[in-house]
């Protein structure tokens, strides 16, 4: 097995065995990069000398043998919605070109701790704003499995990167399933956290009621790791919550005796790919073998969840994104002098199409008159689909649905038409809403010989059931040893 497809847990063992050293390691994923990237795209920013600079000083304190962290000289990418005080934090959008973060995110510190080499920032959606990475005002990033398909997002960046063998950590954000959707697409790893579980300092907020940084990894190994590195309480977010971190390798076991599963109706509706649907049911089988008690139930809301979603997502937005006025930070036009039209002119340069369509959308559900027949109502079934979870979760462990109704789409071939765009996130919205734990793993391929993507959800708090459920089922079968051939 090639360096590039090696998960990090395993990379760690040749670093301490001595077998490479980390500048051997960081530097032949550098020459990964310069052989895909052209192809891939997943990159806005890269830091060779600094990553190299960093690998040399994890390679004399292991020859002095010092004890090292099982991430330590790791090299890993992050979202560029997320701040470093390296590189720029542009969320993929001109209005933030050039921006510089004065302090660093405080998952970035904790990486930092744990000794990963952070060795570029990724593409996204702008401001996290899309399901496919092509919204992004620099590039288009694409599939690995095949370059003519898009990755997902908004994190679609970050999951290439991964897939392809770039890096084999990757940090992404999701408000509304940015994290899974493009996992699942990209056939790899990633995993949202319960809201609360990581903090979001130092995050560009997009929702923040919504958002939440996590990692996507080759394997759930890697993910468990990541996870408890950025996970615990931060005196600088007050929605972090103070619950125990455990150690989440210590769940990862190949059986499932005595877990029971829901299966959620709601979650198999028309449209739906039937290639998708047979690769769920066939999970469903290789988990009842590992000892899990699977039986159907009902989230009676779902259907409701995507427009709850865009009414209190864009909402959230048109209030976070008014701080980009071009006075303090980030873009200014050059072109007017008089104040509000250098606000107007401003913000109409630097904000591309869909987040110009979801702050207006967002402002208009704000509005006087209609505040609380949209953004309240949306407030009232948001708490509707949470206690369907808090139902299920009385009897069941977990609950198991498809991540994406589809396989990727072609680049372009849904840009033009944003309800087509909104529904591709139909199955990761509804566990932002309710704030609860939700990973994606690989379970088989479809239509173009493309990724499909296991969604398990999770009761609060709850990530090494999630986890342990995860692992069990990749244990058992050989879909996340595949890799693209580019």
């Amino acid at each position: 097995m090639a360096l590039y497809e090696t998960p990090a847990h395993n990379l760690h063992k040749l670093i301490i065995g001595k077998k490479i050293s980390v500048q051997e390691l960081v530097l032949s994923f550098f020459q990964r990069i310069e052989k895909v990237e052209d192809k891939i795209k997943a990159f806005l920013y890269l830091d060779r000398e600094e990553a190299l600079e960093e690998a040399k000083g994890w390679d004399e304190k292991i020859q002095r043998e010092e004890e090292i962290g099982p991430l330590s000289g790791i090299p890993i990418a992050i979202k560029s919605n997320i701040c470093t005080t390296d590189g720029e934090t542009n969320c993929a959008s001109r209005i933030l070109k050039g921006f510089i973060s004065p302090y660093p995110a405080t998952v970035i510190e904790k990486l930092k701790e744990a000794g990963c080499i952070i060795i570029g920032k990724t593409n996204l959606d702008e401001f996290a704003m899309g399901s496919s990475t092509e919204n992004s005002a620099f590039q288009i990033t694409h599939n690995p499995w095949n370059l003519n398909y898009i990755p997902g997002g908004s994190s679609g960046g970050s999951a290439s990167a991964v897939a392809s063998g770039e890096v084999p950590l990757a940090l992404g954000s999701d408000t509304g399933g940015s994290i899974r959707q493009p996992a699942s697409l990209c056939g790899i790893v990633g995993m949202k956290p319960t809201y609360g579980r990581v903090s979001r300092y130092g995050l560009v907020a997009f929702a923040s009621s919504l958002d939440q940084i996590g990692p996507l990894t080759r394997d759930v190994s890697d993910c468990a790791l990541l996870l408890k590195v950025i996970s615990g309480k931060d005196k600088m977010d007050s929605t972090s919550l103070d619950y125990p971190v455990p150690n989440y390798l210590e769940f990862l076991i190949p059986e499932l005796k005595g877990i029971k599963i829901g299966l959620p109706r709601e979650y198999f509706i028309p449209g739906m790919e039937e290639e998708v649907k047979k690769k769920i049911m066939q999970a469903t089988r290789v988990l009842e073998d590992l000892g899990a008690k699977i039986e159907e139930v009902s989230l009676p809301h779902t259907e409701y969840a995507v427009a709850t979603y865009y009414l209190i997502a864009t909402a959230e937005a048109s209030s976070n994104l008014a701080r980009y006025d071009g006075v303090k930070y980030g873009h200014r036009t050059q072109e007017e002098t008089d104040l509000i039209r250098m606000y107007k002119k401003t913000r109409s340069e630097g904000f591309g199409e869909e987040v110009k369509r979801r702050i207006m959308l967002g402002t208009y559900v704000l509005s006087e008159g209609y505040y609380e027949n949209y953004y309240g109502k949306a407030q009232r079934v948001r708490t509707l689909i949470k206690e369907d979870f808090d139902r299920v979760f009385q009897k069941f462990d977990a609950i198991l649905t498809p991540t994406s109704p589809t396989v990727a789409f072609k680049v372009g071939e849904k840009i033009d038409d944003p309800l087509k765009m909104y529904l591709s996130d139909v199955f990761t919205i509804s566990a932002n809403l309710a704030g609860i734990p939700g990973i994606s793993i690989p379970c088989g391929f479809g239509r173009d010989n493309l990724p499909i993507g296991l969604q398990i959800l999770g009761k609060p708090f709850d990530e090494k059931t999630v986890l342990r459920i995860a692992y069990a089922y990749e244990q058992n079968t050989e879909w996340h040893k595949r890799t693209p051939s580019l």
